[in-house]
């Protein structure tokens, strides 16, 4: 079996993520979507758990960061072109998100990023097949 990651936020209103990420065309297991939590569905083994803050607070005895003042994580995902880059950007843009930075072009990698509406930076980049080595 392959191993799982699901990455959880804090977000101020969920109806509000769900709206903004259904935009970029990312889906919801409904199963695991209720009044305070919902699963997005990056691939069949990427999902991120976007929890109310009343929600987020009863996993953890720290407080939660103001993603707008601070930065608590970058969530990275790699697209399949440098188009799906930009048209992911423009999508989060058009969605109500925020740019924070131009687009970055390293030659065999290129990046921009966005933020959602609760600050969380979202970076996208696409990687040239063969600047990648096998490990």
């Amino acid at each position: 079996m392959a191993t799982k990651i699901f990455v959880n936020l804090p977000v101020k209103s969920l109806d509000k993520s769900i709206d903004f990420f259904s935009k970029l065309g990312f889906g919801f297991n409904q199963q695991f979507t209720d009044d305070t939590a919902t699963c997005m569905i990056v691939t069949d083994d990427i999902f991120v758990m976007l929890l109310t803050e009343e929600k987020f607070k009863s996993f953890t005895p720290k407080e939660i960061c103001d993603a707008k003042k601070y930065t608590e994580v970058l969530v990275a995902l790699a697209l399949e072109s440098r188009p799906k880059v930009d048209e992911m950007v423009r999508k989060a843009v058009a969605a109500g998100g925020t740019t924070y930075n131009e687009p970055q072009d390293h030659g065999f990698m290129y990046a921009h990023g966005f933020q959602d509406p609760d600050g969380h930076i979202w970076e996208v980049f696409y990687m040239e097949p063969s600047a990648v080595k096998p490990s």
